[in-house]
């Protein structure tokens, strides 16, 4: 699924704006790897769209897409597990919009 390779990449980009906002202090050019967000746009309800350092977009389904394909798993383990993976990526996907926002307000 691709959630959770996205999840990595959220965390990437977190650990990205750490390292870039250390090395805005110290002086020193950094350039992000070609992976890392740069900005997010969009909700939940309405669909997100990612983009990259490289140029890369990524539009993920919107919630209730994604919760539509939960549903169509077999067992209700399989089910419930996929439905709090979504919720728990677009609360990340969230935070991080939010974490850009600051970053770039700054």
């Amino acid at each position: 699924m691709r959630i959770m390779t996205t999840r990595t990449t959220i965390v990437a980009a977190a650990a990205g704006l750490m390292l870039a906002g250390g090395a805005a202090v110290a002086g020193a050019t950094w350039t992000p790897r070609d992976d890392t967000i740069t900005r997010i746009t969009g909700t939940q309800a309405r669909g997100f769209t990612i983009e990259h350092f490289d140029g890369t977009v990524l539009h993920p389904p919107t919630d209730s897409e994604a919760a539509a394909e939960c549903a169509e798993y077999d067992t209700q383990l399989a089910r419930v597990r996929c439905r709090v993976e979504v919720r728990t990526w677009y609360d990340a996907l969230g935070a991080t919009k939010r974490a850009l926002h600051y970053a770039r307000t700054r």
